[in-house]
């Protein structure tokens, strides 16, 4: 179970000399995906360049299971998330399509921070409250097996 994010097609730029997708782009792919998450919750760029808010991801684990190649289609979905004051810790998977692959994992942890002075900062009543309606809403979709980066949030 999980909650779709995105669908990217691979593009040829992304390939490498081995014709597949290459690790970089990997990363790239669950970072936009990510952006589109971050929207949700207020906290993407319009935030940043609004109120001054943003994340800074701090740590990741990316495993890479199943090759992608050029014209390949994925989908990104998110199948773990939660959040303490300060932080976000989320897990996405990437799926070929047409044949189900798993494709690639990434885990991270995120900071909320306030860019003027870069410094790290609790989550207003607002974005908490988009968080928490968030995973209410979908908890019953995540799943924590696997889990890298847990005991990081400060519950």
């Amino acid at each position: 179970m999980s909650v779709h994010v995105s669908d990217q097609i691979i593009k040829s730029e992304w390939t490498d000399y081995n014709n597949h997708l290459n690790m970089a782009y990997y990363v790239l792919i669950f970072d936009v995906a990510w952006e589109v998450m971050l929207k949700k919750f207020n906290m993407g760029e319009q935030s940043a360049k609004t109120s001054g808010m943003s994340t800074m991801v701090v740590e990741t684990n990316t495993t890479y299971d199943s090759e992608v190649k050029e014209g390949d289609e994925v989908e990104i979905l998110l199948t773990f998330f939660d959040h303490d004051k300060k932080r976000l810790h989320f897990k996405m998977e990437m799926i070929e399509k047409k044949t189900k692959k798993l494709s690639s994992t990434i885990e991270m942890l995120s900071l909320h921070v306030d860019l003027n002075k870069r410094k790290v900062a609790e989550f207003d009543e607002e974005r908490t409250k988009l968080l928490d309606d968030f995973i209410n809403e979908n908890k019953s979709k995540f799943k924590s097996d696997n889990l890298k980066l847990t005991g990081k949030l400060k519950k």
